[in-house]
């Protein structure tokens, strides 16, 4: 099947974010350290990893296996084997870039160093654009490397949507003992824009933060007490103090708005685009047009719904253009409240400073489901540098960039603990993260930051697997609360104290456990009955290192009923309210496999089950005021025969029975026809 396939990278357009006076390759080299530094690598490699003995397989567009930083191809070389899928040759040589910068990231080992140095790569090409790839190739890749017995495999690109043969494929590499990282995609900052592999359970998939260098910069922007999500344009400089001024309003930014507006040492609030058909005016213009007025600042919102990320430059312009005053966007909503208050003389701040542990723009974002968490974590992923086609290095932007961070990271930690499992190192690299904030300090949303940004001094250090990594919570105004266990391990076999804790954004949530030798019941309650979805981290502190447990909470009006008898489960439905309908969505965990029932006030649904094991149960009921939710998940130990179930094809039983006359009829008609 041929898929439209993502590369998770974005090219960098222009230069002027980089605020330092180095020569071009004094400016490559001093970047791909920061990204590596910031992570915590320098530790671990000072007490001896640096990946020896580990395979890593890129799934991407090919590598330059002759570039000096990676050592040619062959037993000799630090590229082993792999196939390129695309020319149906053995030696898949890059001719993209994109493959080559990854695998850079991950074990480059010359004038550049990689996550991992002395590991080795085996290159899977499966695109030589990144624009359309068969997604039978990605399969093939996975099942190839399964074959050559990689430790752990790299994939950097994606589909932005659910493919289970993808994601099967995944499962399948995880089941053989490989590690699997996928980048999450380039469709930020919207909600649920997380493709296959990256949604894939198992994977370990990595969203993208900012980079440790100057121009990883954030925007507040503060009406008295109301604070507003802004982003600085690319080409905004970090303030080397905050601006106060008044907010005027300048339409367009065109000259012609402006012509009559005083807007000397004030901050201009305009709007995205033009109100003439046809005509483009260019966020540079704007900030052009503003700065020779006088103005102080500019904000730009949204002509659509949603927040932006803008670029300050001209396309095809031979002209020197320099920004000269700071630039953010702002969302339509935002922006059409900002112009309702300055009815009134309203007076902002503004500030852009540095901030590293921010979530880049661009990442894609969960939820995918609502009974695990995507992302699973952040690693450096903007203005990260890298090898290159020609033994060159290019700075280059994208998800594609954070997830080598995180397979190089594994494995140093498979180089350390070499018979851990791709669960257990998935629990240290993401329960050993550092909080990720907003410009205001708040932590981030999990569906976009997973549980933090990678951290590999605090992974080496630890000494607690804990799984699961993550925890969800399905609650109900009558299930008020509920108990997930995490089960607990020790590296050397010593359990210390535990300290455990729990924070949230929502007061209303209590938490309550009780730690055993290797246990944790962790319990959390809401009876405030405000539906809804709702943060937190439980804690989890021994003598050397501090873990965090990234928890999601679910609070829905419907209470969804689940009970096992006989090997059949049997689904009904509370709800406060009125109702007339429930489809019943049984998803196998382990499988993905997906059946169907319903529900109705008079009718309770049933479904059999064949396999025992952990299900998924979404039920989506129909009210008077559209369609409400809720969830649980169930565990199976009775199975029943396998038999031909209509029910799972979700189709109600009057259908069923028109469909059996019409089978009914076609043979009847059929038998009749061969006799005459």
């Amino acid at each position: 099947m041929i898929n439209s396939l993502l590369i998770f990278s974005l090219p960098l357009i222009f230069g002027v974010l980089f605020f330092v006076s180095e020569s071009t390759e004094q400016r490559m080299i001093f970047h791909l350290p920061k990204s590596i530094e910031l992570v915590g690598v320098t530790f671990p490699r000072e007490n001896g990893l640096d990946g020896q003995g580990i395979k890593i397989g890129i799934i991407d567009t090919g590598i330059d296996y002759d570039h000096p930083d990676l050592h040619g191809y062959g037993s000799s070389g630090k590229v082993l084997g792999g196939y390129d899928y695309v020319n149906t040759s053995e030696k898949s040589r890059d001719t993209n870039g994109h493959g080559t910068e990854v695998a850079g990231i991950a074990a480059a080992d010359g004038n550049f160093t990689g996550m991992a140095p002395k590991s080795k790569l085996f290159s899977y090409k499966v695109s030589s654009t990144g624009e359309s790839v068969s997604s039978d190739y990605i399969v093939k890749a996975i099942q190839h490397a399964i074959d050559d017995k990689v430790n752990i495999i790299n994939i950097s690109l994606g589909v932005n949507r659910t493919n289970d043969e993808l994601d099967d494929s995944v499962d399948e590499a995880v089941k053989n003992g490989i590690i699997v990282v996928v980048a999450a995609g380039n469709n930020g900052p919207d909600e649920s824009t997380i493709g296959s592999p990256g949604k894939d359970i198992n994977a370990i998939t990595a969203g993208a933060s900012y980079n440790n260098i100057t121009s990883s910069v954030v925007a507040t922007f503060e009406v008295g007490k109301k604070q507003f999500e802004v982003l600085p344009m690319l080409g905004t400089k970090p303030l080397s103090e905050l601006i106060k001024g008044k907010v005027v309003y300048g339409g367009y930014g065109r000259a012609k708005d402006l012509e009559n507006l005083d807007v000397k040492d004030v901050i201009v609030l305009e709007e995205r685009g033009s109100n003439i058909k046809g005509e483009r005016v260019y966020f540079a213009e704007k900030e052009k047009n503003a700065a020779d007025k006088g103005a102080k600042g500019l904000i730009i919102f949204n002509n659509q719904s949603g927040i932006f990320f803008g670029e300050l430059f001209v396309p095809n312009s031979t002209s020197n253009y320099t920004p000269r005053i700071p630039v953010i966007s702002m969302s339509k909503d935002d922006g059409l409240k900002l112009k309702a208050m300055l009815e009134n003389s309203t007076v902002a701040n503004l500030d852009i400073f540095y901030h590293p542990d921010f979530v880049a723009p661009f990442s894609s974002h969960g939820p995918v489901s609502p009974f695990y968490i995507k992302p699973d974590l952040v690693a450096p992923g903007v203005f990260v540098n890298s090898t290159t086609l020609g033994g060159a290095y290019n700075l280059t932007s994208g998800t594609s960039m954070a997830a080598p961070h995180v397979a190089g990271a594994a494995a140093l930690l498979l180089q350390k603990y070499p018979n851990l499992d791709p669960a257990s190192i998935a629990s240290l690299l993401t329960t050993t993260t550092d909080p990720v904030t907003d410009a205001y300090n708040s932590i981030l949303p999990i569906e976009a930051a997973g549980s933090g940004r990678l951290n590999v001094t605090r992974a080496y250090d630890a000494n607690l697997i804990i799984l699961p990594h993550s925890l969800v919570y399905n609650l109900s105004f009558e299930n008020t609360s509920q108990t997930r266990l995490l089960h607990l391990r020790t590296i050397d076999g010593t359990m210390s104290q535990l300290k455990v804790s729990f924070t949230s954004s929502e007061a209303t949530l209590n938490f309550d456990y009780l730690v055993s030798n290797d246990t944790i019941d962790a319990r959390i309650s809401d009876d405030a009955k405000k539906p809804g979805t709702y943060d937190g981290f439980i804690t989890i502190e021994d003598s050397k290192t501090v873990y965090r447990i990234p928890v999601v909470v679910h609070l829905t009006k419907g209470n969804l009923l689940t009970t096992e008898k006989d090997g059949t489960l049997l689904f009904s439905i509370d709800y406060p309210g009125k109702w007339s309908y429930a489809k019943i969505t049984l998803t196998k965990a382990e499988t993905h496999d997906v059946r169907i029932t319903s529900v109705t006030p008079e009718k309770t649904g049933s479904l059999p089950v064949y396999e025992k094991g952990e299900y998924w149960v979404l039920a989506q009921i129909s009210t008077g005021n559209g369609t409400d939710n809720a969830y649980q998940t169930t565990r199976v130990s009775e199975i029943t025969q396998k038999t031909i179930d209509l029910d799972s094809f979700g189709l109600p039983s009057k259908q069923i029975a028109i469909i059996s006359v019409i089978l009914a009829l076609v043979v009847i008609t059929g038998f009749v026809y061969r006799c005459i």
